[in-house]
């Protein structure tokens, strides 16, 4: 079972040998690949094999490319993630309004349940209000619970004067763990044998990870937690 993050965050040549994930710089490192979970290039002076390209591919293995600033820019995901993918791809294709709005639903209700757990662990007594807006949540989210608890959670948990839209090191922070949980759920899509393109909520025809979009959103507050955790000390 994978479970090792490898983080390559200097100079170095990765290859493949024998089931081995070989790193080359100042030392030789081998690490196997059945152990590999995901694989992030943090620095563009990295060169890498066809042949350990292929291996990590074939393994489902998560490979995430930073940019020139160490942000998460790309990342390698398979054609062809499960044996019966073209089924799975078929009853996505098919799913009915009804169907995306209720995981929607779901999805938004989880979300907020767990944004008032994080204030709980910070003893928030916003907490309560985010309780309150479960109650309210109707079909599809059509009054936009959402949105008013995400303005209740943030500035309870990061101050009054916080806001999503400023540049600073909280949102930069915010915006880099968001970045490798979407990854991360994009990862599970291809390998169960989604499209990620498709999604429940999100439809923007730019957005190459519209169902993981989706599907990270409950996890967002574990971010939210390191990150203010992070901040706190």
């Amino acid at each position: 079972m994978s479970w090792r993050t490898v983080v390559i965050s200097s100079s170095a040549k990765l290859d493949y040998q024998m089931g081995y994930l070989i790193v080359r710089n100042q030392d030789v490192v081998k690490i196997h690949i059945s152990e590999i979970s995901i694989l992030m290039i943090e620095t563009t002076s990295v060169s890498l094999t066809a042949a350990l390209l292929c291996e990590l591919t074939k393994k489902k293995i998560k490979v995430v490319f930073c940019d020139e600033k160490r942000n998460p820019s790309s990342e390698l995901i398979p054609y062809y993630g499960s044996h019966d993918t073209s089924m799975k791809v078929r009853k996505q294709i098919a799913w009915s309004e009804d169907i995306k709005t209720s995981v929607w639903t779901e999805i938004v209700t989880e979300k907020i349940r767990k944004q008032a757990e994080n204030l709980e662990r910070w003893d928030r007594t916003e907490a309560q209000m985010l309780y309150e807006y479960i109650t309210q949540i109707e079909f599809g989210d059509a009054t936009n619970r959402e949105g008013h608890a995400a303005k209740v959670y943030f500035n309870a948990l990061f101050g009054l004067d916080f806001t999503r839209t400023a540049e600073n090191s909280i949102n930069a922070a915010l915006n880099y763990g968001y970045s490798l949980l979407l990854s991360t759920c994009a990862r599970e899509t291809a390998l169960n044998g989604y499209i990620t393109q498709i999604g429940l909520f999100h439809d923007n025809i730019f957005n190459q990870f519209n169902l993981a979009s989706d599907l990270m959103e409950p996890f967002r507050p574990i971010v939210d937690n390191l990150v203010k955790t992070m901040h706190q000390s």
